[in-house]
Formats: C-alpha cells, structure tokens, sequence
C-alpha cells in the first residue's frame, strides 16, 4: 500500500474539529447561495464563525445555513454590513459593480474571492484537490463518498449536487477536506493540498487561456507545484499533456489508468460491465488490493474510481474498503441521471458540455440503455467556447440518431463572441459529419417536437450546462 498522509492509528480521529483561526471572525459572504460558498459558509459555522450572507436567489443551502445561526438576506444592498466585520467574501460571478460589494469598500472592510477563503480553510486541514477538464464533480464526489462510509468524517465542497451526499458540500469532523479544483479564472491557484488528482487536460474555458492548450498546461503546472514535497500527485498516467505537467515536480506522483500496458501505480484491469457497470481487479504496484464493481455507467468512470481509490488510499483509508463503497455510488445530480419516461422512452439529463464529454457520455448511454434510438438535445454553452470548439463539437454526436439544438446559452459571452458563431453554424459541423441535426431554437418548439416524434423504446437525453434540463422535467411532467 503507498504511503499515507494521515497515520493509520489517526484514520478515525474526529472526536474535535480542527483548530480555525477564523472561530469567532465575522465572515460575510456576497452570493452566500452557490454550491461552493454555501459549503464554506457552513464550515466555518461549524469552526465557531460568525456568518452573514446575501443572494438573490434564496435556496435550501441558505435555508440550511439559517438553521445553523447565520443570517442572510435576499437583499444585495448592503444593509448586513458593518465596520465590524473581519471579511467579506464573494464569488467571481459578483461583478465590482455589485452594489453590496461597493458598499464593503466605502466602509474599508478586508475582502477577498471565493477561491482565496477555500483555500486558506484547506490549509488548516488535510487537503484533498479534485482537478482535470473532465470528470472533476465525479471524482469529488467517489472520494467524499468513500471517506464518508469509511468511517473518516470528510468535510467536502463539489460543484454539484450528490443526493447520496445530502447535497454538494458538508462540514466533518475528520482530517480530510475534499475540494473540486476548477482551472477556470485559475481558481486553482489558490489551493495548497497535500494530495492533488489530475484526471486528465483538454482545451477549455479558453475564454480564460487565449493561449490556448499550452497556456492551459502551464496552469495545471502552477497548480501541480502548490502540493509540498512531502505530499501526493495522483495523476493520468494515460495523458500526455498530465504527464507533461508532471515533470521535474518535487512531490511525490503515482500513475493511475485503466487496461493500461503502462507502467501504472494505479490500475484497474476490467473485466466486463453489467448495465454499462464496469467490474475489474485494481492493481497497486502490480498487486491486487480490490476488486471494482461499479453501478454508474461508462469506461470513465472506471477510470475516475481508480483515482478515488488512490485517493483515499492516501488518506489512510484501506483500497478494498473504499472500493466496496463505491460499488454503491450512484453519481452527481446531471450526469447521466434519469428524470423519468415519456410515451415510453427514457429521459435522461446530463451536463456536459465539452466535446469529449459529449462523445463519452453519449456512449456510455448506449452501453446502459441500449435503446432502438438515441436522440440527445444539446445546448451549446457559451459562444466563445462554440466558436473555439466548434470542429470537435462537430464531431460529437456520432452515436446520437438525431441531434436537436436549441440557441447558445450566452455565458460570459461579449457582443463579438455572439456575433462569430451561431447554432446554424453548429448544425452544418454535425451534418458534414455524417449525422442528423436540427435547430429549432425554442424550448416550446423542441417539446412540440419530442412530443409527436418520440416513441417507446427511445432515449431522450438533455445536455449542456445551461437550463436545458427544464426540456426533460417538462416532458415527463406531462
């Protein structure tokens, strides 16, 4: 077995929380209803903080945080602040504009990100950082899930939401702290972990990287280097660009792939699936140390259990036991989750929105459902990654059966970005592909659609990053 982080004799130690220097600050945070700040917020609740908030849009995550003593309004105007306050924290969604962020800057109230409080809290515990183009939610999420049966109490924040979990965030007693790492706006500098995953690196967000492929690694470097000597790189070994990152790093790394003739730290050997299920043997440094038996479909995700294992492992935790966990991990809300039937088809909703996500979740459907046909709605998300991605996107769809496209969901886009590229655009690439496609850029016109072409034994899947999902709840809700 490697060598762990946390001694074995501490595996279960959580009779006190760690020690905080923010108990008994005042911590006021703008945009307190995201996943990620909600699951902070409650933290350093439970580290003795005294926590105030504002969102626009109140949720259960906010309901959750007033029953734990804090105070949050609806209200971005200001009136929660006070010269008292230690800190005032927002998300990068917050624009400088926002009428409570000015407000914390006429009365000269220290402020800082999101990403800058996550990971001054990481640095008091046992850090655990979940980065990669794809796969990073999933990833999070198997290792949260493991530690949690396993008895090791982790506190954790995904970026979406894990109903095995009781949502996307939790406040343990234990030494570990499970963090999504996002490369977007470079969030992922600001994380010190002691053991880092990096599941694989693709272009993307290059709104952010104009650099392009090159400019993105470099990133991932920058991340890779903020582990100490004395920590863990659990790292594709499958991946050129990750092993790229990895060189001349001081900390330690372990290879981690599957049905790989590489030389693996980590690897799962499969043996077959069962409802697109994948079984294999995990290797740790050519032994067997668990057997895998997977209920969420795709190679991917045989793929993103390894790495989880290894994590753990990492964290004292035994590889057998955390993969007999994972057997009854059943996946992050929006990926690959069934919303129900309609005129006796299926209807699945999914996040991707990333050109190889697109191609491995479409396939991994195939593999579970194998229904008579495959029909995937897709909504493009954001036009600048459209225009960037728009060959790859192209593509994606070659095992759907009929693509249908709504508008681009406009993110962060400028007046140019929306003026370059067009669904049109996108329907002509998966045509010239080989591949049927349409444009109907309503939601109304698409139900209208689905409703008179879907038959039994179809399968429905909504994807992208925007509201797309509302198609699916609507057409079941029929």
């Amino acid at each position: 077995m490697p060598r762990v982080l946390i001694p074995m004799e501490h595996e279960m130690r959580m009779e006190s929380r760690p020690v905080s220097r923010f108990t008994g600050q005042h911590i006021h945070f703008i945009g307190i209803g995201g996943c990620g700040m909600s699951g902070l917020a409650r933290m350093l609740l439970d580290a003795g903080a005294i926590v105030t908030g504002s969102d626009s849009k109140l949720n259960s995550a906010t309901a959750e945080l007033v029953r734990r003593g804090a105070t949050i309004s609806r209200e971005q105007s200001g009136a929660l602040l006070s010269k008292g306050m230690d800190l005032v924290v927002r998300t990068a969604a917050i624009p400088e504009s926002n009428a409570e962020y000015q407000r914390a800057k006429a009365l000269g109230l220290r402020q800082t990100k999101y990403a800058q409080l996550l990971g001054q809290v990481m640095a008091e515990r046992l850090g655990v950082a979940v980065s990669g183009t794809h796969g990073k939610s999933t990833t999070t999420a198997m290792i949260s899930f493991a530690l949690l049966e396993c008895g090791a109490d982790p506190s954790f924040v995904i970026g979406g939401t894990v109903p095995q979990l009781g949502g996307s965030s939790r406040s343990g007693g234990g030494e570990a702290f499970v963090v999504e790492a996002c490369e977007f706006d470079r969030s992922f500098h600001n994380y010190p972990p002691k053991v880092a995953v990096i599941t694989n690196i693709e272009a993307d967000h290059l709104d952010c990287y104009p650099g392009g492929i090159d400019e993105i690694v470099e990133s991932f470097r920058v991340f890779s280097r903020r582990v100490p000597a004395e920590g863990l790189i659990i790292a594709n070994g499958q991946d050129e660009r990750v092993r790229r990152v990895m060189e001349g790093m001081a900390a330690r790394v372990e290879w981690v792939g599957i049905d790989g003739e590489e030389e693996l730290d980590w690897c799962t050997k499969l043996s077959g699936a069962e409802e697109g299920g994948y079984r294999g043997e995990v290797f740790h440094k050519g032994k067997i140390v668990a057997k895998l038996r997977l209920a969420v479909p795709g190679r991917h995700n045989a793929f993103n259990a390894t790495a989880a294992v290894a994590a753990c492992a990492a964290c004292g935790v035994d590889a057998g036991r955390a993969a007999d966990a994972l057997a009854r991990f059943t996946g992050v809300d929006r990926r690959m989750s069934e919303v129900g039937r309609f005129n006796g088809a299926i209807v699945v909703d999914d996040y991707g929105h990333h050109p190889t996500e697109i191609r491995t979740t479409l396939r991994a459907a195939r593999e579970k459902f194998a229904p008579k046909r495959l029909i995937c709605v897709f909504q493009p998300h954001q036009h600048s990654r459209t225009r960037f991605l728009l060959e790859e996107f192209g593509g994606s769809f070659v095992d759907a059966d009929l693509t249908v496209l709504p508008d681009i969901y406009a993110a962060r886009d400028t007046d140019a970005d929306k003026r370059s590229v067009s669904t049109a655009d996108l329907v002509d690439r998966i045509r010239s592909n080989g591949q049927r496609a349409i444009h109907l850029p309503q939601f109304a016109a698409i139900l209208e659609y689905l409703r008179s072409e879907v038959r039994a034994g179809d399968l429905i899947i909504t994807m992208g990053a925007g509201n797309i999902c509302e198609i699916g709840r609507e057409l079941v809700s029929a």
